[in-house]
């Protein structure tokens, strides 16, 4: 068996030939294309990196890691997407088993150690899930429990189906929220994919201020949002952009949704304050629309990210229960 790792800086590396097919195959998420993953890298306050893994000579595999630099000039290789909440850093052919993937794995952690260099403190897994976890354990290893990602499994033939499985309370609301935001002559809703009507410079703006009023979550090191990046996103076939204007044509709203054939993701949401002049109702409404796309394309589930799980749980999301994992220096070298 012959593995080798190449480690590619998406700034700056031109984009390998099979990493298009090796995508698709792999069923990837929008954020995984090359050229978004050197656009945000680009604008990041620390650079991501893709190693890529290669088993007899077919790309079996790739890490996305973020090269993050603390005190004292010391690095570490955070393996995480930037914009995929909840999803871990790694992706398989399907074929390649745990043993495999294990082998893979820890030949990748060797080769980001040494492209981060001498001051590399180690390697940082962000988003394992339970089945994930045994693959990076072991002597020297450290793992805890973090906070889970929400995520409901369609189980569902029609929206309405899916708001009456929701307690009555929530389900009483949800019904009059989306019946609220239909009826008001003052919104326009758009929901598409591939929105060549949109933007990036003003998405930025809304999402990165509606960010800034509710705060980071802890440990993220993501920098804003930028304009360019979620220009091209919104333009992406598989990516849907759901927007909410008012009469006049100002931006109320704005949230996408990361389509897959396994489970697509509630990425950004981002809304005008009452005091800017926003709307109600409009974040329920989001996830009745991203609802009738998940059940009417029969998608395995809706994804929503880390945060506010007890507000997601009342849609019917749940929470998966996810691990972080520390590699020190000496074990991943």
């Amino acid at each position: 068996m012959s593995v080798s790792v190449t480690v590619l800086d998406p700034r700056r590396d031109p984009e390998p030939p099979e990493w298009s097919a090796f995508a698709e195959a792999a069923r990837l998420h929008a954020p995984w294309d090359y050229g978004l993953l050197g656009l945000e890298s680009r604008h990041a306050p620390h650079p991501t990196v893709l190693a890529l893994a290669t088993l007899d000579g077919r790309l079996a595999g790739a890490m996305a890691a973020s090269v993050v630099r603390g005190p004292l000039g010391v690095r570490l290789v955070e393996v995480h997407n930037p914009w995929l909440s909840g999803f871990v850093g790694w992706t398989f052919l399907d074929e390649i088993g745990a043993r495999g993937r294990k082998l893979l794995l820890r030949r990748m952690e060797r080769e980001l150690c040494r492209f981060a260099g001498l001051a590399c403190a180690g390697v940082f897994y962000r988003y394992l899930s339970e089945e994930e976890v045994p693959l990076v354990s072991g002597f020297g290893r450290l793992g805890r429990e973090t906070v889970g990602a929400a995520v409901l499994d369609n189980r569902f033939t029609t929206v309405d189906e899916w708001i009456s499985s929701l307690a009555r309370s929530r389900r009483h609301s949800l019904r009059g929220q989306v019946r609220k935001v239909e009826r008001d002559p003052d919104i326009v809703v758009r929901f598409a994919a591939a929105r060549d009507d949109l933007d990036g410079a003003e998405l930025a703006e809304l999402v990165n201020r509606h960010r800034t009023r509710f705060g980071n979550p802890g440990f993220d090191n993501r920098g804003p949002v930028v304009a360019e990046y979620l220009h091209r996103l919104v333009r992406r076939d598989d990516v849907l952009s759901l927007t909410y204007h008012d009469g006049q044509g100002r931006l109320l709203a704005f949230a996408d949704l990361l389509d897959n054939p396994g489970v697509p993701l509630y990425q950004h949401w981002a809304a005008l304050s009452k005091d800017e002049g926003g709307k109600q109702h409009l974040y329920f409404d989001s996830y009745a629309r991203m609802m009738g796309h998940v059940v009417g394309n029969g998608r395995e589930g809706l994804s929503a990210g880390r945060g506010k799980l007890e507000l997601k749980q009342s849609l019917g999301l749940q929470p998966r229960r996810r691990w972080a994992a520390a590699v020190p220096r000496p074990v991943a070298g």
